[in-house]
C-alpha cells in the first residue's frame, strides 16, 4: 500500500504540473472572456482540513483553488466572493476525458466535508472529480456560519424541543446570527440556487472544461437541476442522488418524506416474519408513542464515552427526528426495536441515538447556514404559508400532534426564522420544471426520510432521457452507502444513453434487529 502511494506520487507529478499550468493559463486569461469576470487561482490545500479529524484531511494529490465570482451575477462589477474548489485526479492510468463535478447537499454542506470519504469510496476511479465548497459554505469566502444558533441546537436536546420557550430561543439565536452578518455588507439575498448555479457554470469555463458530468446529492440535486435548466452548456450527463426537485416546495411538503420512509419500513418489517412477530401493530404503536411523548416527555440521562453525562429530553418531535436520522444514516434495522422500547418506557436506545445525531461539537460553525436560509426561505418558506405546510403534513401523518408537524423535520422552524432572515421571495422561475434531453440517472433509496421517493415523479416527465434506480432498504444519499451505487453510476457515465445494469440493487437485503433479551 505504501509503495503504491509512493509510485502514484511520482506518476502524478507530471499531471500536477500540467494541471497547475492549465490553472495559471486560466487565471491569466482576459477576465472579459470568462463569465462575469470569474477568475480561478490555485492555492495550497489547507491541512488539517478540520482540526482533530484526520480522516477528513485532503488526500495526497488533491489540488485546491478558489474561484472569484460576483456575489450577485446580475451585478458583475459589484462585491466579489470566492468559492473553494478541489480536484481529485482519476486513479486510472487512462482516465475518461470528461470529469465529474460533485455538488454537495444541505444546503450549507461542503465538498471539503466529503472529498476524503468519497475518494475512499472510489468515486474518482476513472474520472477526475471536482468538489466545490459552494458560496457561503465551509472554505468559501465569506463563510456564512451561525455558530451561536448551532450551539443552541446542540444544547436543545436537553429541553422540550416543541415548547414555545424553545421557539423563542431559536428566533433569538437566528437574529443574533443574521444581524452581524448583514452589518458586514453581505447581500444575504444573493445566497440562493440561481446564484449558486451561476457559480458552477462559471467554474466549468474557468477550468477550461469542454464537457463534464454533474452529480448532485439531496440539495445538490436541486442545484444540479437548476444548473441544467439555467446553464445547460457543457453538461454531458447528470446523476441525481436523493432528488429534491426545484419544483417541489420542500418547506410545505417536507413531512411527506418521513411519512413515506416510515410506511416503507413498517411494510418491510411486516413482510419479515421475525420482525412482524416481535413488533406487531408497529404503525399504531409508533403514532401512539409520538402522541404520548408530546404530552409527557421522557427525561433520560446518557453516559458518554468521554465527557460528563448528558440529560436528554425526548418529546414527540425528538423521538421522530431520532428515527429519521437513523434511517438517513443507514441504520433502519434498529427502528422497530427503538419504537418498541420507547413504547415500553425504555428510552436508552432513543436517547443515545438522539445524542449521537447532533454530531461533534467541533463542527459547530462550519456549515453554510446563510446559504441554507437563503434557499429554504426565499425559494420555499416565503413562497407558501405555515397553514399550507401544516395541512400537507397532517395529510401525510394524520395521527401526529400539530406541535410536532409545525416544525420542519430537517431544518426546524422555518416559518419563525425566515421573517427574521428577511431575504425576500424568489421569482416563480426558480420552481419552473427542468426540461432536458440530457441523459439523467436518478438514484433513490426506498427508506429515504429526507427526500421522498415520490418526488422523483415531479422531475421525470420533463427529463426525456432519464432512468431511475430504486435501492431497497436504503436511506438518504445512496452513493455513499454501498458498492452497488458507484458501479451503477460508473456504468451510466461510460454509456449514458444506454440502460444501466441495476441488478446489484435488487440484491440488497436488511434484517431488522430483534428485541434485547431480558
Amino acid at each position: 500500500m505504501d509503495h503504491h502511494h509512493r509510485s502514484c506520487r511520482h506518476a502524478c507529478w507530471g499531471w500536477v504540473l500540467a494541471w497547475l499550468a492549465l490553472m495559471a493559463a486560466c487565471s491569466a486569461e482576459n477576465a472579459a472572456s470568462l463569465p462575469d469576470g470569474a477568475r480561478f487561482h490555485t492555492v495550497e490545500c489547507p491541512q488539517p482540513n478540520i482540526a482533530g479529524f484526520p480522516e477528513l484531511d485532503f488526500p495526497a494529490g488533491v489540488q485546491c483553488g478558489t474561484l472569484d465570482v460576483p456575489e450577485d451575477h446580475a451585478k458583475p462589477d459589484g462585491r466579489r466572493i470566492q468559492i473553494f474548489v478541489m480536484r481529485a485526479r482519476a486513479v486510472s492510468a487512462t482516465p475518461r476525458p470528461d470529469p465529474i463535478v460533485y455538488l454537495s447537499g444541505g444546503p450549507g454542506g461542503a465538498g471539503s466535508f466529503e472529498i476524503a470519504s468519497m475518494i475512499r469510496h472510489g468515486i474518482n476511479a476513472d474520472r477526475d472529480v471536482i468538489f466545490v465548497d459552494q458560496r457561503g459554505t465551509h472554505r468559501a469566502t465569506p463563510r456564512l456560519g451561525c455558530p451561536g444558533w448551532e450551539h443552541f441546537l446542540y444544547d436543545a436536546l436537553s429541553v422540550p424541543f416543541t415548547a414555545d420557550s424553545t421557539t423563542a430561543e431559536d428566533a433569538a439565536a437566528i437574529k443574533a446570527c443574521h444581524d452581524p452578518l448583514a452589518a458586514t455588507g453581505v447581500d444575504l439575498a444573493a445566497y440562493n440556487s440561481t446564484q449558486n448555479a451561476a457559480d458552477i457554470a462559471a467554474l466549468r469555463v474557468a477550468l477550461g472544461i469542454q464537457s463534464w458530468n454533474v452529480y448532485g446529492v439531496s440539495y445538490g440535486s436541486n442545484l444540479a437541476l437548476t444548473l441544467l435548466r439555467n446553464h445547460p452548456q457543457g453538461i454531458r450527463s447528470v446523476v441525481l442522488d436523493s432528488v429534491s426537485p426545484p419544483s417541489n416546495n420542500i418547506a410545505e411538503t417536507w413531512w411527506q418524506a418521513p411519512a413515506s420512509s416510515f410506511k416503507a419500513i413498517f411494510a418491510a418489517c411486516a413482510a419479515q416474519p421475525s420482525c412482524a412477530a416481535h413488533y406487531p401493530n408497529l404503525p399504531e404503536t409508533f403514532t401512539a408513542t409520538v402522541n404520548h411523548l408530546e404530552q409527557t416527555p421522557v427525561i433520560w440521562r446518557v453516559t458518554q464515552a468521554s465527557g460528563p453525562p448528558v440529560t436528554v429530553n425526548i418529546d414527540g418531535f425528538a423521538f421522530v427526528y431520532t428515527l429519521i436520522t437513523q434511517s438517513e444514516h443507514g441504520d433502519a434495522s434498529n427502528i422497530p426495536k427503538l419504537i418498541a422500547e420507547m413504547a415500553q418506557g425504555n428510552a436508552q436506545g432513543v436517547a443515545s441515538a438522539y445524542l449521537a445525531a447532533r454530531g461533534p461539537e467541533a463542527f459547530i460553525g462550519l456549515a453554510g447556514v446563510g446559504l441554507a436560509m437563503g434557499v429554504f426561505c426565499a425559494e420555499n418558506a416565503d413562497r407558501t404559508t405555515e397553514a399550507a405546510a401544516l395541512a400537507t403534513a397532517k395529510a401525510a401523518l394524520p395521527g401526529f400532534p400539530d406541535r410536532v408537524l409545525r416544525i420542519q423535520p430537517k431544518q426546524g422552524r422555518l416559518f419563525t426564522d425566515c421573517p427574521i432572515w428577511n431575504v425576500g421571495v424568489a421569482p416563480p422561475s426558480v420552481s419552473a420544471p427542468v426540461v432536458s434531453d440530457v441523459p439523467v440517472l436518478i438514484l433513490e433509496g426506498a427508506f429515504d426520510a429526507a427526500t421522498a421517493p415520490a418526488w422523483v415523479d415531479l422531475v421525470t416527465p420533463y427529463l426525456k432521457n432519464a432512468q431511475t434506480v430504486i435501492f431497497p432498504f436504503t436511506g438518504h444519499s445512496v452513493l455513499g452507502k454501498s458498492t452497488c451505487a458507484p458501479s451503477i453510476m460508473a456504468d451510466f457515465l461510460d454509456h449514458p444513453a444506454q440502460p444501466v445494469d441495476a441488478s446489484c440493487a435488487a440484491q440488497i437485503t436488511l434484517t431488522f434487529s430483534a428485541p434485547t433479551p431480558p
